[in-house]
Formats: C-alpha cells, sequence, structure tokens
C-alpha cells in the first residue's frame, strides 16, 4: 500500500522499495482507506505510524491478505502489537525507527506480542551509538543519547550551515571524512545487543509522526499581534494521543485575539497548529525565573471560547454525529455549529470520525466530508444527502 503524502521520507520507501524488487504499490489518500479499497485483496505490506494503524485495527480490521505491518514514526505500545496479531493474517510486525537525516530507517526488529518494546538493531550499512555528553559509549543497560552513523547519513540541512554544524558530527569511531548524526533521542543497550527507546532529550516532540519543535510553535504564538508570551506543551491524553496545547499571556492592554488558530495557520503547518489555547496571567516561573512547565495547569477540552453559545443537536442524524464527536475529541457538550478543527481536531482525527460515522449511520462519509463540512451540522447534512440519494438509486424514492 503507497498511502504516504510524496512529501514524507517514507513515500521513498512506499514507492521506489517495492517497484525495484518487482512489486506492485497500490495507491490510497491515507492507510484508513484501505479497507474500502478494489485492489484491497492485493495489497500484502502496509506502513503506517502506530496511531493510524491503532484507528485502521479499531475501525476496520486488516484484509486477509495483508501479511506483514511496518510501524514507525512513533513509539509502539506493545498492545497494539497485539492488536495487529490478532488481525489473524499477519505474520510480521515490524519496528522501524530513523530520522529523515539518515534516509528513512536506521534500525528495525521484528516484535512479537507480550515480548519487550524495543528498536532492534541497526539496517545494514547503518552505525548506532549511545554516547554520554563527552561523545563517549555508555555501559550496556546506561542510558545515553542516540547518534547514528553509516551510509545513510545525509549531507546537512539545505543552507542552514550553524545546524548542520551542530547536528552532523565527524564520526569518531570511523576513519576518513565519515560524520554521524546526533539525534536529540535518548536510548539504552539491552545485553542481547537491541536498543530501547527512551525518548526525546530536548523539546522536539512526535505528533502523529511529524517532528515538532515546541520552540518554533513558541515563537511563532509570541509574534501574533495581542500576544505577551506563550508556551507550548505535548500532552499524552489516555489513549496515547498526543496534542499540543499551547498557553498564551496576552499583551497588559489586550485581551488574548480570539483567532490564535486562523493566525497561526498562515505561518505554520497544520501539523503544528495546537489542538488547544489557554488563556494566563502570567507563565509559572521557577525560583531562577526559567519557565516552569510541570506548573503549566492542566488542558481542558481544546475549546477556544469556553464561553461560546453551544447550539445543542436538533434530530437523531445530529446527535449520533455529535456522539462521534464526543468520543474523537474527548469533550462533553458540542454545538452543532462549532468548528471541528477548532476543537482540536486534526486529520487523523477527521479519519477516525469519518469511519465511526460509516458504523454509526450506515452511509458513506469520507474523511473529506469532515474537512469540507467541519460541523455537525453541515455533516449530518451530508449525510441526509447521501441516504436520499442512495434510496433513490434503489428504488425506494
Amino acid at each position: 500500500l503507497a498511502s504516504t503524502s510524496i512529501c514524507f521520507d517514507l513515500s521513498i520507501f512506499e514507492i521506489f522499495v517495492p517497484l525495484a524488487a518487482g512489486g506492485t504499490i497500490i495507491l490510497a489518500e491515507n492507510v484508513l482507506e484501505l479497507p474500502t479499497l478494489p485492489d484491497a485483496a492485493a495489497v500484502t505490506l502496509v506502513n503506517a505510524v502506530p496511531s493510524a494503524m491503532a484507528e485502521l485495527i479499531r475501525a476496520w480490521n486488516l484484509p486477509p491478505s495483508v501479511h506483514t505491518v511496518n510501524l514507525a514514526g512513533e513509539p509502539l505500545p506493545e498492545p497494539l502489537v497485539a492488536a495487529v496479531y490478532r488481525s489473524g493474517t499477519v505474520h510480521r510486525v515490524l519496528d522501524l525507527y530513523g530520522p529523515t537525516e539518515t534516509t528513512t530507517y536506521s534500525t528495525f526488529t521484528e516484535r512479537r506480542a507480550g515480548a519487550p518494546a524495543t528498536i532492534g538493531r541497526p539496517i545494514a550499512n547503518t552505525a548506532i551509538y549511545i554516547l554520554d555528553e563527552n561523545l563517549q559509549p555508555v555501559p550496556i543497560g546506561v542510558a545515553g543519547e542516540i547518534y547514528i552513523g553509516g551510509a545513510g547519513v545525509a549531507r546537512g540541512y539545505w543552507a542552514q550551515p550553524a545546524l548542520t554544524a551542530e547536528r552532523f558530527l565527524p564520526d569518531p569511531f570511523r576513519s576518513g571524512d565519515a560524520r554521524m548524526y546526533k539525534t536529540g533521542d535518548r536510548g539504552r543497550w539491552r545485553a542481547d545487543g537491541q536498543i530501547v527507546y527512551l525518548g526525546r532529550n530536548d523539546h522536539q516532540v512526535k505528533v502523529r509522526g511529524h517532528r515538532i519543535e515546541l520552540g518554533e510553535v513558541e515563537t511563532a504564538l509570541a509574534q501574533l499581534p495581542g500576544v505577551r508570551e506563550a508556551a507550548v506543551i505535548a500532552n499524552t491524553e489516555a489513549d496515547g494521543d498526543v496534542r499540543l496545547i499551547a498557553y498564551v499571556v496576552p499583551n497588559a492592554d489586550h485581551s488574548a485575539p480570539p483567532s490564535l488558530r486562523e493566525l497561526l495557520q498562515q505561518r505554520l503547518p497544520d501539523f503544528m497548529i495546537p489542538s488547544g489555547f489557554i488563556t494566563l496571567a502570567a507563565l509559572p516561573r521557577t525560583s531562577n525565573g526559567k519557565l516552569d512547565r510541570r506548573a503549566l495547569p492542566a488542558p481542558g477540552t481544546g475549546r477556544d471560547a469556553a464561553n461560546a453559545e453551544i447550539v445543542e443537536p436538533r434530530d437523531d442524524e445530529e446527535q449520533r454525529v455529535a456522539e462521534v464527536w464526543r468520543q474523537v475529541l474527548k469533550i462533553g457538550r458540542v454545538g452543532i455549529h462549532e468548528n471541528f478543527f477548532d476543537l482540536g481536531g486534526h486529520s487523523l482525527a477527521a479519519m477516525q470520525v469519518a469511519s465511526r460515522l460509516r458504523e454509526a449511520v450506515r452511509t458513506e462519509v469520507s474523511f473529506l466530508d469532515v474537512f469540507e463540512r467541519p460541523t455537525i451540522a453541515g455533516l449530518a447534512n451530508t449525510i441526509r444527502g447521501q441516504r436520499v440519494n442512495s434510496e433513490i438509486e434503489e428504488g425506494v424514492l
């Protein structure tokens, strides 16, 4: 299955590895379309981020033809590994790790249900080093930063010599002009040579497979009119979903502008837009004046305007759509005219809404419908129209 945007490094693997091996690729706009594709029965290999695979398993399960599943871009939880194998036909679940700077994948392992979670060993022509702050190898079992060397290491960042010098370092363990990449990830060796991933050591986070520097989002927020300072965190929900939450301190002579989301969309890609915005009188500080992220208040629903007028669902159709929204967005009351994306929705959540609505209303709903009609009232109208068209085609009307 080739379902990754061609702007994403995984697409190179999805498209050219199968073709170079004499295989076939089945194109789809996103991985959640797999069960409804005309050629779904021809797909044997699926690549996805774990969060997308979890929704695919929940909503559809996998076609019986799928024998191998590659999961990368996010930590892979053991319960998801077990769920994929429970589909009954999958023979292999591969956990793949590696940043774009080292050409898509650098380590891999075959994960088994109930086995310890690791990111495996280096792939061919790749070297993995786990080093301390002095660039010295750490002993087995001791945490350190992951560095990657070998044939996959890129030349650097285009037109960013300072960042290139910071991240692409001379490789002290190889001769010549070899370099290694400083990942910013933490890990440790196991005695069997497998690597355990321990998370980030800076403020870079992974949200639905995208790497995001929290500081970049904070800078963009602070440049908006009416904003004095801002902080952004990655909040992990109970189900493992990661959402960005922004804390904003308005200027003394302003209230925070009501259109922060719209203003940010002019500066940042959609996956970097926070799901929720919280206005504070001041950011919490430590005794030495640094931002105390642990003291930031717990996020709420992600609704930008807490006192916004809420119009309740007016009929069964709107009630069914509202219930799906509440499940996906993890919120309580929701009005039929509120915008899905203003409430914290994102592209993966839109896919979840579409798949759950297909089950709830027994009518075809695509994730594009959620983008085009991002309110409960609009989606309900779309569902009504599709149901009428279906009845006309079947001769009922």
